[in-house]
């Protein structure tokens, strides 16, 4: 649910102050969103930064920007069929066969962050086998920049008034004017997923990355980091998609905390069964080592002395005086 059109405030932070921006930055054709805004924003800001730290893992600039320009559609198209699957009821005529005029309108809302980072996993996976490089290390370079387009794009949440959570009376709680006199305090679930993100980059590239073991260990860490704080703050929302029809203890399963779960457990296990892994392993450092191995030695090279030029001068060569003995051979 949303109110695209509410006045937002929080009374408990900032008194009576309200935010008035509607979510439409220019009303040219289907309207450019701050939603949209943001989006390129934090990716352009990631793509920046994972070019920058793309050496520590064996990998070039043109790697991570050959992945990108890959992923980018293919993430999209898979952020939408990801929300179109589980919210499918949505797109039903009144005869109940699909509107498939409207799974593709993503500018009216309904993209899922794990169906994008699924398609854009596969689609990596396939330029890695492409360009022979190692996956985990790609995507160890590239979580970072997961979590700081998660951290922006999440304020698109904001502009559209949406993906809050339930009533509440926090202190930071985020008022919705619905009407001139009527409103509804709600958690603000978007800036609570921000600040996570934010906590998990600076986890990241403050601590794990300095003591990574293996290729994918960043990676798991992303996932560990963000299914916990998915699944709670999940918990908090009141437009999750559902898996179906299933219930677990009465309750309907939301599907972003059953995966965010599977996610836990997982990377858990991962990270657990490779806690004394060689680094020697990582592709960058198996990349350096080949690297070395073509390289000419030059160790026991010695620099020309002048014997050979003075013996030269002197009408005798050694190849001269090796041939001798052969011609010596010959005449005996």
């Amino acid at each position: 649910m949303s109110y695209p059109n509410a006045d937002i405030s929080f009374p408990g932070l900032f008194g009576d102050w309200r935010f008035t921006l509607p979510p439409k930055l220019l009303d040219i054709g289907n309207g450019i969103y701050w939603y949209g805004v943001l989006i390129a924003a934090g990716l352009l800001i990631a793509l920046w930064f994972c070019m920058k730290r793309a050496p520590r893992y064996g990998l070039t600039e043109d790697d991570v920007i050959d992945t990108v320009l890959w992923a980018i559609p293919f993430a999209i198209v898979g952020a939408r069929v990801y929300y179109v699957l589980f919210y499918l009821d949505q797109f039903r005529l009144a005869d109940g066969s699909i509107d498939w005029a409207e799974t593709y309108r993503i500018w009216d809302g309904g993209l899922a962050i794990y169906g994008g980072i699924l398609a854009a996993f596969l689609t990596a996976w396939l330029v890695c086998r492409k360009k022979q490089l190692s996956l985990w290390a790609l995507a160890d370079c590239c979580v970072a920049g997961i979590f700081i387009g998660q951290a922006i794009g999440r304020w698109g949440n904001f502009f559209n008034r949406e993906a809050f959570g339930g009533m509440t009376e926090l202190p930071w709680r985020m008022r919705l004017w619905i009407s001139g006199t009527y409103y509804i305090d709600v958690h603000p679930t978007f800036l609570y997923e921000s600040l996570w993100n934010v906590a998990g980059l600076l986890l990241l590239c403050l601590a794990v990355d300095k003591v990574r073991r293996f290729d994918g260990e960043n990676t798991c860490f992303y996932f560990l980091w963000y299914g916990i704080g998915r699944f709670w703050i999940e918990g908090l929302r009141t437009d999750s998609l559902y898996l179906f029809h299933v219930t677990l203890f009465g309750e309907r399963v939301r599907v972003s905390q059953a995966l965010s779960l599977v996610m836990i457990v997982l990377t858990a296990v991962i990270l657990l069964k490779n806690r004394s892994a060689d680094p020697a392993r990582m592709f960058v450092n198996r990349r350096l080592a080949g690297q070395a191995t073509v390289l000419p030695d030059r160790s026991e090279e010695r620099p020309i002395e002048d014997g050979p030029a003075e013996d030269a001068a002197g009408g005798e060569s050694s190849a001269e005086g090796a041939a001798e003995p052969a011609d010596g051979g010959d005449n005996g």
